[in-house]
């Protein structure tokens, strides 16, 4: 990377390819990784065992901050976007901040490199990744002004709907008291529009369907692209009622008679409160989701296809956390505290709200500011990254790499798999420290021209046969 670093342009040959600042992010995760191992605050063992020395660990923490710092003051074609929305939003990809990506298109030969495009197996090389965190949105049914039953919601090609695939469910503690997501942050943080679907806008129309409109929570009419379900904070569950309703098998199926949504008093859309958040509903991941030019005004004939979007690997932004992480290790918390006000300044502008499909002016500036702990700690640049690059890859090498895997994600809560279930339950997981290296692919090991105790003894500890 120290190469890479000399040899790469400081501008991409192509839009979204690599340079001295790419280099320079991956140049600083790594002093930072190193770091830490280094330094080893939870006697994490390592594989092969060999010695770490410890006082060298500030020097690379050092090293991690003068990188991103430098990027930061050297920033060349690369910028922060306005806002968070500008840089999620599908229109808007390839932009300034995404400095590293791997592409896809609408091209069917160039854009994705794979046979039958548009109705994918899930293999590579299209991305499928939209799929894996969208619940079955398509299971709400409502009585149309026609009299008979339709979906009020079908499946979409588009950034808040996408295919259903109900794989990876977020678990409830990060949106209710004490979460990353909790509703003082929700109340006044941009990123939680700009991160998930919670509103679920009506599209029965664009399927040729003719109903005026649908029958929704308090036997109001639900019209064309208006919102028929929504996930509401956790402070609003007290106004839900009619969510205990049970069929005659003792299950909840909720107001709407299958899904165990609720009402609140005057609205015309079901609602669900974040603290019920079960595995097989929750807020989809807006972020990721699949952009189509080609809809035509309709649903989109490859709804059920990977996404034409590039997935975004690398983002001038994170330079700023790993400014602040470093910072904090070197005990500098002024520059801590400056770093991660950059990205939190700007998370408190909004001017489209993607969840109410509509232009805002809304700036919460001052409070995230306000909000911001005079002190950071590493748990609070944890979770800043949770909120900056939510259900993008980052969390695993982000908890492995500061060793709070363990503390974080050994208990967790979230409701059943059931549509109607609500009530949260605990589960507990054992997360043992030589976890934190992962397996040997066995793939590798096959491939390996030695005996099976040889190949055995080869594998990271916690993986071996016994």
């Amino acid at each position: 990377m120290e190469k890479a670093l000399a040899d790469l342009p400081e501008n991409p040959r192509l839009t979204g390819t690599v340079t001295k600042n790419v280099a320079r992010l991956y140049l600083a995760k790594a002093y930072l990784t190193y770091a830490w191992w280094l330094e080893n605050p939870n006697n994490i063992p390592t594989y092969p065992e060999c010695e770490r020395k410890s006082g060298e660990a500030r020097n690379y923490f050092q090293k991690a901050y003068d990188m991103a710092k430098t990027a930061i003051d050297n920033p060349g074609p690369y910028k922060l976007q306005p806002t968070f929305y500008d840089v999620n939003v599908a229109t808007n990809d390839r932009n300034s901040e995404i400095m590293f990506y791997a592409d896809h298109d609408e091209d069917e030969k160039y854009g994705n490199g794979g046979s039958g495009y548009g109705w994918g197996s899930g293999g590579s090389p299209e991305n499928f990744a939209y799929w894996m965190e969208t619940w079955n949105y398509t299971e709400m049914t409502a009585k149309g002004s026609e009299g008979g039953n339709i979906n009020p919601v079908q499946r979409e090609a588009v950034q808040a709907l996408g295919r259903p695939w109900t794989r990876m469910a977020p678990i409830a503690d990060n949106f209710i008291k004490g979460g990353v997501w909790e509703d003082e942050v929700k109340a006044i943080d941009a990123r939680y529009d700009g991160t998930f679907t919670l509103r679920y806008h009506t599209n029965w129309q664009k399927a040729g369907g003719k109903d005026a409109y649908v029958i929704g929570a308090n036997g109001m009419h639900v019209g064309p692209n208006e919102v028929f379900f929504s996930w509401v904070p956790e402070s609003e569950d007290s106004k839900i009622s009619n969510m205990d309703i049970k069929n005659e098998k003792g299950e909840y199926i909720g107001a709407d008679g299958k899904l165990g949504f609720g009402e609140m008093p005057g609205r015309a859309d079901f609602v669900v409160a974040v603290n019920h958040i079960s595995r097989k509903k929750y807020p989809i991941n807006w972020k990721i989701g699949i952009y189509r030019t080609d809809n035509n005004g309709g649903l989109g004939s490859k709804v059920n296809g990977g996404s034409p979007r590039p997935w975004n690997i690398a983002k001038f932004s994170e330079f700023y956390l790993l400014a602040a992480e470093a910072a904090v290790k070197l005990g500098d918390n002024a520059n801590a505290y400056k770093y991660v006000n950059v990205l939190r300044a700007r998370a408190g502008k909004q001017t489209f709200s993607q969840n109410d499909n509509v232009a805002v002016d809304i700036d919460h500036t001052a409070e995230m500011l306000a909000a911001t702990p005079a002190t950071i700690t590493i748990d609070y640049i944890l979770d800043e990254r949770s909120r900056e690059y939510w259900g993008e890859g980052y969390r695993w090498y982000d908890l492995v790499r500061t060793q709070k895997w363990a503390e974080r994600a050994t208990t967790y809560h979230i409701a059943g798999s059931g549509y109607g279930d609500k009530d949260l339950q605990e589960f507990k997981r054992d997360i043992p420290a030589n976890y934190y290296i992962r397996p040997i692919p066995q793939g590798q090991l096959d491939g390996m021209m030695m005996s099976d105790t040889e190949k055995n003894n080869y594998q990271n500890p916690a993986y071996r046969t016994k």
